[in-house]
């Protein structure tokens, strides 16, 4: 995929309705948004259209409305908060295609910013249905994608928009896709990556891709069990993926023909039971990865593992990031993913963390700062690793 994308720099914009699909799929509670980080991270790409002329159309989906408009997933709190945010009042549609978006839309003048209702309102949209996709672009003369979080999606208002106008990415999907495109690329090596998470299954295609590109995997969180029993290790009671034992053998082989450094938990904290709730106190001890006992499970790296990781990470120059090492979660487990965050964090390394629970993490401890790049796709950084096009961006003008 051509990584090298025309952003709203490289297109007169004054003027010009700008159609722009924002991630503002925000959390909230009783019909308050409880975060507004997706707000403020599209804030960049709004400010420059607003201060360059252009007639600000913005559309975003919000949660998963199921049978049309529910008053629930409706983007007007979304429209409140950015015109605070901007300084200026956000027009608000009562709709997505219908009389009140085509009015606002055909009223607007430079500068002036309208939002488009929650596009998941409509049933083409999920669809990527050519009529919506029509309908949306009939209002606008440019399109922009700056939702790196949903590029992974082919829908109407991420990709089939952009069969109609010219297209162009903002300044966070601009970022995600030079950051994350280099690394994988042209990387500066040594190059690693470190996954975890629960299951070899969510990231099997990802393993495969970067075992052409990295100079060291390493392999932790649930996902490091399956490798282990591979080996012929006894795991206890930890997760498992009996489907997957061979493919971990496959690609335990592979590594070692490509000359991969493949590092896998040489010790692992264990318990005699998952905690319930998550973060509910629980006893542990920490054994060598081969001598679980059979009554017990793994639930997050041990201390010789995660001096082992860290070294990794600190003699880098590239890393990348996606998944915990334990049921971070839980303070007692937390350790391991403590561990790989701090030494990301110290590291001289070009670092980006791939959304997620990773990306959770890093910000709780307070480590965002110190972090090259923290993606703010989760599904779509993980398509990303795993080499595969994605929708929404492969859609825009290349440079």
């Amino acid at each position: 995929m051509n990584y090298n994308k025309k952003s709203i720099e490289d297109i007169d914009v004054r003027g010009k309705r700008v159609l722009c699909r924002c991630d503002f799929n925000v959390p909230t509670k009783e019909g308050r948004i409880t975060s507004d980080k997706r707000i403020v991270a599209a804030l960049p790409t709004v400010q420059y259209l607003v201060r360059n002329g252009a007639r600000v159309i913005l559309c975003s989906h919000l949660g998963k409305p199921k049978n049309g408009p529910e008053p629930a997933f409706s983007l007007q709190v979304v429209a409140e908060r950015l015109s605070e945010l901007l300084g200026q009042p956000v027009k608000m549609a009562k709709d997505v295609v219908g009389e009140s978006a085509q009015a606002l839309a055909a009223g607007l003048q430079d500068g002036e910013v309208m939002l488009l209702e929650n596009t998941r309102f409509e049933k083409g949209e999920t669809k990527n249905d050519p009529e919506l996709s029509k309908k949306l672009a009939s209002m606008a003369d440019i399109f922009v994608n700056d939702a790196f979080g949903s590029a992974h999606r082919a829908h109407a208002s991420t990709a089939g928009v952009a069969d109609y106008l010219p297209a162009v990415c903002g300044y966070l999907v601009q970022k995600e896709v030079s950051v994350m495109g280099k690394a994988l690329a042209d990387p500066e090596r040594p190059f690693v990556a470190i996954l975890g998470g629960a299951k070899v299954s969510d990231k099997l295609n990802v393993i495969n891709n970067l075992l052409e590109k990295v100079d060291t995997l390493i392999i932790g969180g649930g996902m490091a069990y399956t490798f282990l029993a591979a080996k012929g290790y006894g795991i206890g009671q930890s997760l498992f993926d009996a489907e997957k034992v061979d493919y971990c053998r496959d690609m335990m082989a592979k590594a070692e023909q490509k000359g991969v450094k493949l590092l896998l938990p040489v010790d692992t904290v264990i318990a005699a039971s998952f905690p319930n709730p998550i973060d509910a106190p629980v006893e542990v001890r920490t054994v060598d990865a081969d001598k679980i006992p059979a009554d017990m499970q793994g639930l997050d790296i041990g201390e010789k593992t995660r001096a082992l990781f860290a070294e990794a990470a600190k003699t880098a120059k590239t890393v990348v990031w996606n998944g915990p090492m334990g049921v971070f979660e839980n303070p007692t487990l937390a350790r391991g993913t403590i561990a790989v965050a701090q030494a990301l964090a110290d590291s001289e390394a070009v670092t980006i963390v791939g959304g997620g629970d990773s990306a959770a993490a890093c910000e709780q401890l307070g480590f965002a700062d110190k972090i090259t790049h923290i993606s703010t796709g989760g599904g779509a950084s993980l398509e990303f690793l795993e080499g595969l096009e994605l929708p929404g961006i492969a859609c825009l003008q290349d440079k």
